[in-house]
């Protein structure tokens, strides 16, 4: 019989990524964790496609398109072995297969019209998470916990925004918490798509990047609940990519500010703009490893607890690699106003995206991400008010950390002092009008040298850039007695 009880437990979002669900054992194995959570949580489920599903779906599409053939065969085979794995019901599997003759028409579709638009490629895209939340929910039911699958529009997900690149609709809110608060109060599990909604033509969108955790944060605000855990295949956030820094160490805590410069900058936490709808109604978000279920992850908050996480100069420093500097210089503008506009005019008419930016009067640095380059016309269009300089192959390297707001003089010191010592030539430095970030930019093939100083610089002491004292913070690191600021490598 079905509880339908008042209950006091917290009441989370957990979401799953594609890893966590790669498999039918991995589902199995996932069914049994949300199991155990609900011991002493009330959670609604979001889920992503099945491991790689989602770039299978599209490559589907791309042949259908350029050879005019439908091939699902791989998206069919993982999820008719999961059913068959998990020996789940008829009915679940009356549903798989009819999404998948869905799927097949589609592309039958698509190959006869050679053509794929944004609307057709956000349908195609949205399968994997159509199929992966009813086998999660008939796995759930199976192990004696009532779910129940929802495709994120039946429960009121609306969106705004291009195809491919939509956001949540705050308006729709009202509807979500009508939806899934008496689902919640039934002690029910919801098993809720991520990644897509419908707009309000009621066509089928796909969010942007992060777009499953997107679903998960907004879903958490509109329902008012208690927190959001983010379920990886990873212990959470690290003090630095362990893949370049072997003894990186857990990061225990980071605000929203950092988590989403962290993002911004190369960490694979949660994407930017799926952490506003967090920010906005003070959830806390909590990164967890499905893989490793009793490590405490990483908690993402506003403030933190001194005592239960004692605070570091350096949250975390992270890398994005292969960027392009561009040097734009025009003497001529010395004195009139007008050449950053004129400069942000031509980047936005380019539609090229910036990350980090150095200016002076007649000068400017910026960085461009690797999918985001200056085409010929864009620099024939810049080389008429100023001499443009562009050099690939460059890496910017991020150290994050709400404390750095007050010492970032002692920061970049430090930074300065490892570097110079270890031959490594910094080309322009940034800082953000936050003050949580200090952004280097040096060639790429520095890059697996210099972090790794960085990373030990700060977290293991080795050059022990501040001492703390009851009262005061005072600097430590300083620059060799044979160094001058002449010897400090250039920067913008």
């Amino acid at each position: 019989m079905m509880e339908s009880t008042e209950n006091d437990c917290p009441r989370v979002v957990m979401k799953f990524g594609g890893s966590s669900l790669a498999s039918g054992k991995r589902m199995c194995q996932v069914a049994e964790l949300i199991k155990s959570q609900r011991e002493h949580v009330d959670p609604v489920i979001v889920v992503s496609a099945m491991g790689k599903t989602t770039n299978a779906l599209l490559k589907a599409g791309e042949k259908a398109v350029d050879e005019g053939q439908v091939r699902i065969d791989e998206i069919r085979t993982l999820h008719l072995d999961t059913l068959e794995e998990l020996d789940l019901p008829g009915a679940t599997g009356t549903e798989i297969r009819g999404l998948l003759r869905d799927l097949e028409a589609l592309l039958d579709g698509v190959s006869m019209v050679r053509e794929l638009t944004p609307r057709t490629r956000d349908l195609l895209a949205s399968f994997g998470e159509r199929l992966s939340c009813r086998v999660l929910a008939a796995q759930l039911n199976q192990i004696g916990i009532p779910a129940i699958a929802k495709d994120a529009w039946t429960i009121g997900m609306r969106t705004i925004g291009r195809f491919g690149d939509a956001v949540v609709d705050e308006d729709c809110y009202s509807d979500l918490k009508s939806s899934l608060s008496p689902i919640i109060q039934r002690r029910e599990v919801a098993v809720v798509t991520g990644f897509i909604g419908k707009d309000a033509d009621g066509r089928i969108v796909t969010l942007g990047r992060g777009g499953s955790d997107l679903t998960a944060t907004a879903l958490a605000a509109a329902c008012g609940l208690d927190e959001v855990q983010v379920w990886k295949d990873v212990d959470g956030m690290m003090s630095a990519d362990p893949r370049l820094v072997p003894h990186a160490v857990p990061v225990p805590f980071a605000t929203y500010e950092e988590a989403a410069e962290l993002a911004y900058f190369g960490a694979q936490l949660l994407h930017p703009v799926s952490m506003q709808p967090a920010l906005k109604a003070n959830v806390p978000v909590r990164v967890k490893n499905s893989y490793n279920p009793d490590h405490p992850g990483t908690l993402i908050a506003k403030q933190t607890n001194e005592q239960q996480f004692p605070q570091t100069l350096v949250t975390a420093i992270t890398t994005k690699r292969r960027v392009t500097l561009v040097d734009v210089v025009s003497t001529r503008m010395v004195g009139q106003s007008g050449f950053l506009a004129r400069l942000f005019q031509s980047l936005s008419a380019a539609d090229v995206s910036v990350d980090v930016v150095a200016t002076s009067e007649v000068s400017v640095s910026l960085t461009l991400d690797k999918n985001s380059q200056l085409d010929p016309t864009a620099i024939a269009d810049l080389s008429q008010i100023a001499q443009v300089a562009i050099h690939s192959n460059r890496a910017i390297i991020s150290l994050v950390g709400d404390n750095m707001k007050d010492h970032s003089t002692a920061v970049l010191a430090s930074c300065f002092n490892i570097l110079a010592n270890n031959g490594i030539h910094v080309e322009m430095i940034s800082q953000g009008a936050s003050k949580v970030n200090i952004a280097l930019v040096l060639d790429d093939e520095d890059t697996d040298a210099a972090l790794p100083l960085l990373h030990d610089c700060f977290f293991l002491e080795e050059c022990k850039p501040l001492t703390q004292t009851k009262n005061t913070t005072t600097m430590k690191a300083t620059l060799p007695a044979a160094a001058s600021t002449s010897s400090i490598p250039a920067t913008r």
